[in-house]
């Protein structure tokens, strides 16, 4: 068991593993979005892929988080590895969001213990293409999904990825921009998160967003994935998940 000091309070672990997700207001202090934001007035994170946490500092600091990581230790109670960072601007007046999925799809691990916390760097809501979830769907399994073909709405990709097995067997795999297609709009639960606040949920939630209808608004997140410490990755551009020691 992880000696992880709780961030998360009973109530909140109880929401994250019934709903498969939980939203916590107050994840870092002002300053720390602050200094997060100015660094990255002041570096081209376009080079970083999804290894930001891999070289660079600021990045590495919200990766490993004592509020951050630390939940997510506390909700996996065991040791945490870092699968992947991104940063996920979106512009006012049209900026796209990302179709409903789940996380598994683009990130296989066995046991299955991926899970994220998505990182409000500006308030967020349904208004500028704040993030949705779907309650309770990290229960039933892994859905089938197709390509996104709603490119007005959400963004749209295909990448080919290496994959390896435990015992190195290798073979390529194409992920795109999966869209889970038989979700009840009704279901959506548009969720609204205060800058300084983030969202932790499973890698089996299916959640996502839409596009920024606010004439003013940018939407600024920046989110993170772990698995348990001994989760096998199986897309080869991430096995080299870097542990947090809290």
């Amino acid at each position: 068991m992880t000696k992880t000091p709780g961030v998360l309070n009973a109530g909140q672990l109880d929401h994250f593993h019934t709903e498969g997700y939980v939203v916590v207001d107050d994840l870092l202090t002002e300053p720390e979005v602050r200094s997060f934001v100015e660094h990255l007035a002041e570096v081209s994170t376009g080079t970083y892929g999804l290894h930001g946490h891999l070289n660079d500092p600021q990045y590495r600091f919200l990766a490993t988080h004592p509020r951050v990581a630390g939940a997510a230790a506390q909700i996996l109670d065991a040791r945490v590895r870092v699968v992947q960072t991104m940063l996920i601007d979106k512009p006012p007046q049209g900026g796209k969001g990302i179709a409903l999925h789940q996380d598994s799809h683009y990130l296989p691990n066995e046991p299955n213990t991926l899970m994220a916390c998505w990182l409000a760097l500006t308030d967020t809501d349904p208004e500028n293409g704040g993030l949705c979830v779907v309650p309770g769907s990290h229960h039933y399994g892994l859905r089938t999904a197709r390509k996104n073909e709603d490119i007005e709405e959400h963004a749209s990709w295909e990448t080919v990825h290496v994959m390896r097995d435990r015992d190195g067997r290798e073979w390529s795999q194409t992920m795109v921009s999966f869209q889970i297609t038989d979700v009840d709009p009704a279901s959506v639960v548009r969720l609204t998160v205060p800058r300084g606040g983030g969202v932790f949920f499973t890698g089996m939630t299916i959640h996502g967003s839409f596009s920024n209808q606010s004439a003013d608004r940018s939407r600024t997140a920046w989110a993170v994935h772990y698995v348990r410490e001994n989760s096998w990755l199986y897309r080869q551009d991430v096995q080299e998940a870097m542990l947090v020691d809290l």
